[in-house]
């Protein structure tokens, strides 16, 4: 075995170059299964026509067939007699042995008929009139007219199915067309998904303090089975090795063998950890094996990925945390499965964009950021997510990610960045909301993407909001900022191009728990802000109107938690809620689905900005038509909203 590589980080060249040479001996393997089994595998050979198709001369259309050039000089006014053979010829019937067309003759025939020897062309039957001596034709025929020749869509010999080609409903149409029954494909690699830790919960069970549901094991279970490979899932393993070991042991050989193995979480070195620990005991066993190749890569996230193969096997640890999960898969064993299941190297789709925000990065290692797309005036805009790598939802909101060198401290906002798309078949959305969240607005939203937008929403705040709309960045932005000056919300702040759509009111206050000593003092306005200054605070970010409301309450203090800041109301409930903070600043309807005691501190106006050259775009005036219908505002009476 080779020398263990614990956390010896390396960079993403090198570690790519160490993985790919331990799995070089793994080719795809070929299987013969039958057509009605292909759908969706991988052809592992061409496919070549043993017969002609179509096999005969066909009659594309019910009527006759002729010698074209007996129907030449047909009109309307003066058409062409012909007379009609004793023979009509059906879908399916060849013609008798030896029948010819003859010179001014006519033979019925049908949608699929075989075409009779003499006949060149089939005139419809709209263009011809019963005769007592046969038909009259009006309209003349070409020659080849209303006929497939044999042949002529597919050839004997001809290759019609490349090998790699990936089998949907179009290629086994044209395999059965030339008569295919079984195709050979490549076998599918059997991958197994197992999942570790005691924090670790099944969905479906009770989650208690501490757990996480175990979403690593769906995402990595599909993506396997969306790269043509059959997934394993093996649940979940608790920080036991004797438990684990058992559980991987049995999948590098023997009956239940598979192809690759991944676990999730245990990759550093924290005390919990036991699937490095596993790995290494597994290739001290099998002593030929290459053991761990790579244990810690300059990635942000994913650093503390395991490379290893034992038994001819490879295994991968990922990171625990999702979007860690899904970079260090899609950058080292998403490539190895593709080949593998015999699929091409996938076409890697960029284009360029530019940084609206400066975007930190940790010098030394190369970082990616997923980023979500806007068009703007100039192109497109690339705002950062600024979801960590524990975010669950961040890789299917985002439209993409860009690379940040590891020789780099930032990304200056106005850089123009290369950006890869997640998804190369990307279609920008219809209405891009950027500015301060609420529930309220996502409720509207929710009811535009019901009409057949595709919807994006972009929490930056809205001081963020109004600078992006100013700068021609996206189409709508929902704002709550107060002029201290005349006492109105929003109006004042609005750049030349943008206009409001009227919103609704909404109740913003200080939240904290029940039990909180806060609540004896609610009403004594003194004490309650000597406590508030006393306790841990959870604040929101720069920009946001509600920050305003904050350090207007805290007139310059900063308490404890100050710098800890929320992008949405949710996240200060669940802060308050958790007991993370004992206090910040949410709506009353959010306070209040939370448990959490309210003390009301202002009513608000909450509008949309809209770019004035966007206000009847389809999307912002179905939104505008919205925000209007009496029974959208019931809706959000109903969430707790006012006129």
């Amino acid at each position: 075995m080779k020398q263990r590589q614990f956390l010896d980080v390396l960079e993403e060249g090198e570690a790519h170059r160490r993985f790919d040479e331990a799995c070089a001996h793994l080719q795809a393997r070929v299987e013969l299964v039958p057509l009605d089994g292909a759908l969706h595998r991988v052809l592992a050979a061409d496919v070549t026509a043993v017969v002609d198709v179509p096999a005969f001369d066909r009659s594309n259309m019910d009527g006759f067939a002729v010698r074209a050039a007996d129907t030449f000089g047909a009109e309307e006014l003066e058409p062409v007699g012909l007379a009609v053979a004793d023979l009509a010829l059906a879908a399916g019937h060849a013609p008798p042995a030896g029948f010819e067309v003859a010179p001014g003759t006519a033979v019925p025939i049908a949608t699929g008929g075989v075409v009779p020897r003499g006949a060149d062309a089939v005139v419809m039957v709209e263009h011809t009139e019963p005769h007592s001596d046969g038909i009259r034709v009006s309209r003349p025929a070409v020659p080849g007219g209303n006929i497939t020749f044999a042949g002529s869509d597919i050839g004997r010999g001809e290759v019609v199915m490349r090998r790699g080609t990936r089998l949907t409903a179009r290629e086994t149409t044209v395999l059965a067309s030339v008569g295919v029954d079984r195709v050979e494909v490549v076998v599918r690699p059997r991958v197994a998904v197992v999942s570790t830790g005691d924090e670790i919960v099944p969905p479906g069970q009770p989650l208690g303090v501490g757990q996480v549901y175990d979403s690593n094991q769906r995402m990595l279970l599909d993506s396997v089975t969306e790269l043509g490979c059959e997934p394993i899932g093996c649940g979940v393993v608790p920080d036991d090795e004797r438990l684990l070991d058992a559980t991987v042991a049995p999948l590098l050989s023997g009956p239940d063998a598979v192809d690759i193995v991944l676990l999730s979480g245990g990759t550093s070195k924290g005390e919990g950890d036991i699937n490095a620990t596993v790995v290494h005991s597994l290739a001290e066993r099998s002593p030929e094996s290459p053991g761990v190749v790579v244990h810690g890569v300059a990635l942000k996230p994913g650093k503390p990925v395991l490379l290893a193969v034992v038994d001819a096997t490879p295994i991968v640890v990922l990171p625990g945390f999702p979007t860690s999960a899904v970079f260090t898969f899609h950058e080292f064993v998403a490539p190895l499965l593709r080949r593998l299941a015999g699929l091409s190297a996938g076409a890697v789709r960029t284009v360029r964009a530019e940084a609206p925000l400066r975007i930190t990065s940790v010098p030394g290692r190369t970082e990616y950021t997923l980023v979500d797309l806007v068009a703007g005036e100039s192109g497109l805009a690339a705002y950062p997510l600024g979801a960590g790598s524990g975010s669950v939802t961040a890789f299917a909101r985002a439209d993409g990610f860009i690379r940040i060198p590891a020789n780099h401290e930032y990304v200056e906002d106005g850089t123009e960045v290369e950006v890869r798309l997640i998804d190369p078949d990307l279609r920008p959305a219809d209405l891009v909301a950027i500015g301060s969240h609420c529930i309220g607005l996502d409720e509207v939203l929710g009811l535009v993407a019901a009409e057949g937008f595709r919807v994006k929403s972009i929490p930056v705040g809205s001081t963020a909001g109004i600078a992006a709309l100013a700068r021609g960045e996206g189409d709508v932005a929902g704002v709550h900022l107060l002029d201290e000056g005349t006492g109105e919300y929003n109006t004042a702040f609005l750049p030349d191009g943008v206009r409001l759509i009227r919103g609704y009111g909404r109740r913003q206050g200080i939240a904290f728990r029940p039990d909180d000593p806060l609540a004896a003092v609610l009403s004594e306005e003194k004490s309650f802000l000597a406590m508030l200054l006393e306790r841990r605070m959870i604040n929101r970010n720069p920009g946001s109107g509600t920050r305003i409301l904050i350090d207007g309450v805290l007139a310059g203090e900063k308490p404890d938690g100050y710098l800890h800041q929320a992008k949405t109301h949710h996240a200060v409930a669940a802060a308050v809620e958790q007991g993370r903070s004992d206090w910040g600043m949410t709506l009353d309807t959010i306070a209040a689905r939370a448990g959490l005691e309210f003390r009301f501190v202002a009513d608000e106006r909450y509008d949309v900005a809209v770019r004035q050259d966007r206000w009847d775009h389809p999307a912002v005036a179905t939104m505008r038509r919205l925000l209007a219908d009496p029974a959208v505002r019931r809706r959000l009476a109903d969430l707790g909203f006012t006129e």
